[in-house]
């Protein structure tokens, strides 16, 4: 999946991911997305909230092995 800018989140615990996945679509202009991995179990559940909550949209989610990778669009506004 294409995506705009990657930020590395593994081997960090809760709430770790999402704070590096909000500084990492800060710096993204509105509708580019963001891929984000992470390894935190709890990782799958908190980006689901986090889109729920700020707009953003969590446009897939892949797992291999302990590692977890988010795409998330941006909110357009």
């Amino acid at each position: 999946m294409e995506f705009d800018k990657e930020v590395d989140a593994k081997n960090l615990n809760c709430p770790l991911p999402i704070l590096r996945c909000k500084k990492g679509l800060s710096e993204l202009e509105p509708n580019k997305t963001l891929k984000i991995m992470a390894t935190d179990p709890g990782s799958v559940k908190d980006f689901q909230a986090f889109c729920k909550q700020t707009g953003h949209e969590l446009l897939r989610r892949d797992e291999d092995g302990d590692v977890f990778t988010f795409y998330i669009r941006k909110r357009s506004n």
